[in-house]
């Protein structure tokens, strides 16, 4: 079996504090999965489970000079889980997390792929992968109704970071509510050596209530034809790696780190920028037979695309990883920070130069 087939989610990040927060379709229905009434909501809250993947849960780099073959398998998986404290919503998943487990070859590699949808769920789920070739990407034949299963065989072909996501009819209304991940397939030659790797998934969620009203939020279909979404997130939930919910990710100055990026959408592109950073190298849209980009800013990153990044870490900082459309973040839920510890660095950067003018002004910040 492949390692990432059946990975539960690793606990809290560490680190507590105050999270800081920078300045095809037919028949949708109102719910993905059964509605919790109210008075269940203790209750499940205690059993709820967390649908935010871990970002550091990822497959390990490729080192082999050989193709291999593979034997995959993801569950579809229907749940009921916090967007944030005191609001849940009903998620369709790839093995009960958002993004799905990132898959992880070698151009030339084979894969023997199967979809399980869970007996207990109540639609007809599939897979359509952008790395391959074949009708819908896989998706007809990986169709499969609840309690039932179906697979395919491919070959990797060609490098890149792709896209998997759900395809049936109703296939927005899937994406949005978490059913996306990323394939990521590695050149024969390997990719550049890093010291972190971090994997994140943006789409964004249409409910039938405001940001931060309590309760149970279903699922509104108007609002996803309008392309008016409630929440934009990253990997399900409202600022899931900061202080306040899971803690930040980590790296130390001097390293290299690489964040993947898949964008679910199913209708919202992502300005993925770093505050106090630039991507070093970036690959647009995952084209890693291309050559990178250098010192990119903000890129652009549309729905059912990828992008992989790669940050230099001179000085030590809180980075906070954002859509650059800054409403996505204060009002909407987009952000995830990575704390960079290690000596200073004042010849780089001097955050005390109006401390020791004798002010205590540091100028604004996000």
């Amino acid at each position: 079996m492949f390692p990432i087939s059946r990975r539960r989610l690793l606990g809290a990040l560490g680190i507590g504090g105050a999270a800081s927060v920078a300045g095809c379709t037919t028949g949708l229905q109102t719910e993905a999965v059964g509605q919790p009434s109210t008075t269940l909501q203790q209750a499940q809250k205690k059993s709820m489970e967390r649908v935010a993947a871990d970002p550091t849960d990822i497959p390990a780099p490729i080192d082999r000079t050989e193709p291999k073959h593979h034997e995959i398998t993801l569950e579809a998986k229907e749940v009921t889980a916090e967007i944030e404290d005191g609001v849940t919503f009903n998620f369709m998943t790839f093995d009960g997390q958002v993004p799905g487990p990132m898959i992880r070859l070698r151009e030339g590699d084979t894969v023997s792929f199967t979809m399980e949808n869970l007996p207990e769920n109540k639609r007809e789920h599939n897979v359509d992968m952008h790395a391959i070739y074949g009708t819908g990407g896989g998706s007809v034949a990986t169709t499969a109704e609840p309690g039932t299963a179906n697979g395919m065989r491919f070959e990797a072909t060609y490098p890149g970071a792709y896209i998997y996501h759900c395809a049936v009819p109703n296939m927005d209304q899937h994406i949005s509510t978490g059913m996306f991940g990323m394939v990521l397939v590695e050149p024969k030659a390997g990719m550049p050596p890093v010291d972190r790797e971090f994997y994140l998934g943006q789409h964004e969620v249409y409910t039938d209530k405001a940001v931060g009203e309590q309760g149970h939020h279903g699922f509104d279909a108007d609002a996803m034809s309008n392309e008016a979404p409630t929440y934009v997130l990253f990997n399900g939930e409202k600022y899931p790696f900061t202080p306040d919910r899971y803690g930040t990710m980590s790296a130390e100055t001097g390293e290299t780190v690489r964040v993947f990026l898949v964008t679910g959408g199913p209708n919202v592109s992502s300005n993925f920028h770093p505050i106090g950073n630039v991507w070093t190298r970036a690959w647009r849209d995952g084209a890693l037979a291309s050559q990178p980009e250098r010192y990119v800013q903000t890129m652009k990153v549309p729905p059912g695309s990828c992008m992989v990044g790669e940050m230099d870490l001179p000085v030590p900082s809180r980075i906070k990883l954002v859509d650059h459309a800054l409403t996505r973040v204060t009002r909407r839920g987009l952000l995830a920070e990575i704390d960079v510890t290690g000596p200073e660095r004042p010849e780089v950067f001097d955050p005390a130069l109006n401390k020791a003018k004798g002010t205590d002004e540091e100028g604004p910040q996000y």
